[in-house]
């Protein structure tokens, strides 16, 4: 064989450059089968003539007539043969040819060794990107490290290769991470003395360091060279930007704009991403002052990443302003500021632009539509996104589906999430990991566990972390704990897989929402013992399922033991807490936690301020909450819902109603909580027509199939306001068959109102339904004795003695000074109980002179009036509002929580009380409260 280094030379001369009278003799193509690699021997004759500069790629017109032209020709071979053949007629024939098709072509048919010699020995005349290069050899199948292979045997077979060549090199060393290689060409470039005078080696040796060793090499490489023009700065800015040393990049941008080096659009960029993922909204703002200061502006790629850093750092008012100031805007920049406002909970914002977009002859594209997609939380929309789409001609892909599963991944949805799951086996996009793992969540969120299992057991192999994090926290989630642990234990053994923080997180909550909060502190302890830092999400678990289970002291305990562990609290812990501290109406530890908030910025998380709203109504300061209601920037559902539930416990109907409008008005469509949360306020206000009204609007123009919450509320309703043969009536033509919650309603409206024949119809079902319960004892003895009916009383008492009822212990709460006062109607008395009585008497003598009348029918005894009367000072509502009077100075409410309803004749002292005191009460009974001011309920006395 002759010298192959020399041949290639050759050949790689006449891919290059036109030589007149040139003769060209292919004597064979010999391809060698063992290697990725291949030889070419071609001999050729060259005259004496000089080699012209120019370069011409045009046929010869005797060719041109004779011949295809040669990319018709390329197009044409339908295998390798012909392929080769074609080859080595226009190495013969052409002066040049379209050496990018030639690779092609080799590629399809697999010949990565042939295409390789092409590339490395035209390059860079052959107008190939190495970049481009890989992704066409990824594309059709083929291993790109073995590019690097053929690289090799042609330097072993002799190939000379240029410095222009050896950087391109080491630029793909440094993608496939090829230490070895990259360190062989670094040490020939020290031989040729490349590496201190050319500055383009010098940047591709960082770049190769920076990925493939470590960024302190290539700061040493940079710190050594004499010389440092606009590549270099920008190479070692890239380096360390894409290895994390952001204090180290932005001492460099500094240094680099001091020497006037000039920064490159794609550094600009990178920066921008990097405050993006870092959260680094301050350096993002200077960033984007250099940016109008080296006249960035105008650039098409920097301001989209503009728009995306501040999208990424909740400013999308700053995000509009960048994409309103861009003169021209690519697809890009449309999709990066749909993208900001979708991501940000903006739907409608999103859908305006999307016709504006179209307005100015943009069609979306697949990223336009996945984007807005990813922002639908409602079902309905997402499919009619879809709808629009597939309109558009553009088919969904896997990115579309996975934002339409999670759109559907909710309680009742499982019909929805079916159907999907056929499209995707229709259209083959279950072998899209992604894809699967979104359905086993969806499965899982929507109740069906079974179908969840499915799913997972056909992926096989393909089980990524996520999968089994999906199933594992679904068995948890349902109360599968022992499941869920017998998973995970099969997750490392059978899956080869370590669990992570978040199959830990799964087992947390899982015995946290059982009540077995010892458990899940034990599993924090097994997390330690495994090398799995606990994090805030653990902790917030533990908190969320105490919460969840009532286990409300607990949760308390459990945020004392986070914060000895030096973890700090996010948003979702945050809000957990505030729901804990609501509903134990500690208002003011509430009060501590919205100054927490405030100081670390995080009332500015809208679902925070929510959480916020719901503390205040809940501890009875509705003031308060309507204020930071009304403060709430683009408010979510769950503000809206939550208000409109505060207005129903302190029984403000019109108020209310007034803020379910506004939500109206501001094109929020409502859900089955708000409507629970209507109706509770229609209810609670005796507003029956009304209640009517939003029942019916509920079905027929929002969609919502009523609820068992509904049907109570509305049997509550009717009852409370004296229409029990309607309600009666409801009940009958239920589309569900009543539980005990609508029975407890009907037979609580029936006291009400002294209707014992239907009273004891309700009660006969509640026998059955629950037999413990004392409240519906408790309520038939209070009808009974209304009516002085006694006998009918004891024979209650004694079915309870005979059941083994145990009456719920009476209580009511008082928080003076930090330090909580309980007062119980049985049991160890308070130790200021003289001081109290003492009080208390004075007060009844007062309130007597100015009108007050004892009701002793809330006394369910069968005792004299005068006794009855001194039994009514005992109720433990009027010792704490007593004992407040004494104790809490000042002019702030006087706030008394109680664990079960407030008699009729306390809730007339409390209005005598803030009359002859002159101050307010907040009296708070389960899910109602009452606020007295000036001789006023709140209530308007319908309760």
């Amino acid at each position: 064989m002759e010298n192959l280094s020399a041949t290639l030379r050759h050949c790689h001369t006449s891919f290059s450059l036109r030589k007149p009278n040139r003769r060209y003799l292919i004597n064979s193509l010999k391809y060698n089968h063992s290697s990725t690699c291949f030889s070419l021997d071609i001999k050729h004759a060259l005259s004496s003539e000089s080699i012209p500069t120019s370069v011409s790629l045009a046929l010869s017109s005797s060719s041109s007539e004779l011949y295809p032209h040669p990319l018709t020709e390329l197009k044409n071979c339908d295998d390798l043969a012909s392929v080769k053949a074609t080859h080595a007629r226009f190495i013969r024939m052409f002066d040049r040819f379209d050496l990018e098709c030639l690779i092609s072509r080799y590629l399809e048919f697999g010949e990565l060794g042939y295409a390789s010699t092409i590339f490395f020995m035209g390059f860079p005349r052959n107008q190939v990107s190495w970049m481009g290069f890989l992704r066409e050899v990824e594309s059709f199948g083929l291993e790109k490290h073995k590019v690097l292979e053929c690289f090799v045997q042609l330097q072993s077979e002799g190939a000379d290769f240029d410095e222009v060549v050896l950087v391109m090199v080491l630029r793909i060393c440094s993608v496939l991470m090829n230490e070895l290689l990259g360190f062989t060409i670094h040490g020939g470039l020290i031989k040729r003395g490349a590496v201190r005078s050319d500055t383009r080696v010098v940047s591709a040796l960082m770049g190769f360091y920076g990925r493939c060793v470590s960024s302190d090499i290539a700061n040493k490489v940079f710190d050594e060279m004499p010389e440092r023009d606009d590549l270099a700065w920008n190479e070692i800015m890239m380096v360390n930007l894409r290895s994390g040393e952001w204090e180290k990049a932005v001492e460099l941008f500094r240094e680099m704009l001091f020497c006037a080096a000039k920064v490159y659009d794609r550094t600009m960029v990178k920066l921008l991403q990097v405050c993006s993922s870092k959260g680094r909204l301050e350096e993002g703002r200077q960033i984007h002052g250099y940016v109008l200061r080296l006249g960035f502006e105008a650039n098409v790629s920097v301001c989209n990443s503009l728009i995306v850093m501040y999208s990424r750092n909740g400013e999308v008012v700053s995000s509009r302003k960048v994409f309103d100031s861009m003169k021209e805007r690519d697809l890009s920049s449309w999709n990066s500021i749909i993208s900001s406002y979708t991501a940000l909970g903006y739907v409608d914002d999103a859908m305006a632009l999307l016709e504006e977009m179209e307005r100015c002859g943009f069609k979306p594209d697949i990223v336009t539509w996945n984007s807005l997609l990813s922002g639908q939380g409602l079902y309905r929309s997402a499919i009619a996104i879809l709808k629009r789409m597939q309109v558009s001609g553009l088919k969904p892909n896997s990115t579309s589906i996975t934002s339409l599963l999670q759109a559907v991944a909710e309680p009742g949805l499982l019909s929805l999430g079916k159907a999907i799951h056929g499209y995707v086996i229709r259209n083959q996009l279950c072998y899209d990991v992604y894809v699967e793992t979104t359905l086993i969540d969806m499965y899982v969120k929507t109740g069906c566990l079974p179908y969840a299992k499915l799913v997972f057991d056909t992926m096989d192999e393909k089980k990524n972390v996520v999968a089994w994090n999906s199933l594992i926290s679904g068995l948890s989630y349902a109360g599968l704990v022992q499941d869920a642990e017998g998973l995970m234990s099969k997750m490392e053994k059978e899956g080869g897989i370590k669990p992570d923080v978040v199959t830990w997180n799964s087992l947390v909550y899982g015995y946290a929402s059982c009540g077995k909060t010892e458990k899940a502190l034990d599993v924090i302890e097994k997390m330690k013992r495994n090398k799995v830092e606990p994090n805030v999400v653990s902790w917030t678990a533990i908190l969320s399922g105490c919460s969840k289970n009532g286990n409300f002291r607990n949760a308390l305990k459990v945020f004392i033991n986070m914060q000895e562990e030096g973890v700090f609290p996010n948003s979702a812990t945050v809000s957990t807490l505030l729901k804990v501290l609501g509903c134990l109406s500690l208002l003011h530890s509430g009060k501590e936690v919205h100054c927490f908030c405030l100081k670390n910025n995080l009332i500015s998380d809208a679902y925070v301020a929510t959480a916020l709203v719901d503390m205040y109504t809940r501890s009875g300061d509705l003031r308060s909450a309507s204020v930071l209601f009304w403060g709430i920037e683009n408010k979510p559902l769950a503000s809206w819902n939550c208000m409109i539930m505060g207005h129903a416990m302190f029984g403000q109907g019109q108020e209310g109603i007034a803020v379910f409008n506004k939500m109206l008005e501001a094109g929020v469509e409502p859900d089955a909580i708000t409507f629970t949360s209507v109706l509770s306020l229609c209810k609670n206000s005796g507003l029956v027509r009304e209640g009517w009204e939003y029942f019916d609007l509920m079905r027929s123009r929002y969609g919502v199939t009523p609820s068992i919450e509904h049907c109570s509320c509305m049997v509550d309703m009717l009852g409370r306001s004296g229409y029990l043969d309607e309600a009666w009536d409801f009940i009958q033509t239920m589309p569900m068959k009543p539980d005990a919650t609508i029975w407890g309603a009907f037979l609580s409206s029936c006291k009400i109102h002294r209707d014992v024949e239907l009273a004891e119809v309700a009660w006969k079902r509640l026998q059955v339904m629950e037999p413990h319960n004392s409240a519906n004892y408790m309520m038939m003895i209070s009808l009974y004795s209304s009516l002085n009916r006694w006998e009918d009383v004891e024979h209650i008492r004694d079915s309870m003695r005979s059941q083994r009822v145990r009456v719920q212990d009476l209580w009511s709460w008082i928080q003076i000074d930090q330090r909580v006062h309980v007062f119980y109607a049985e049991g160890e008395a308070h130790p200021d109980e003289g001081e109290i009585y003492f009080e208390l008497y004075r007060l009844v003598s007062e309130m007597k002179r100015s009108g007050y009348v004892p009701d002793t029918s809330c006394i369910h005894q069968n005792e004299s009036e005068a006794e009855k009367e001194k039994l009514l000072l005992g109720h433990t509502e009027k010792l704490a509002m007593t004992y407040g009077l004494i104790r809490k100075k000042g002019s702030d409410p006087i706030r008394v929580v109680k664990n079960t309803s407030i008699c009729s004749d306390c809730h007339t002292v409390a209005k005598y009380i803030t009359v002859l005191r002159n101050r307010e009460i907040v009296l708070q009974e389960g899910s109602r409260i009452h606020h007295f001011r000036d001789g006023q309920c709140s209530c308007n006395d319908s309760w």
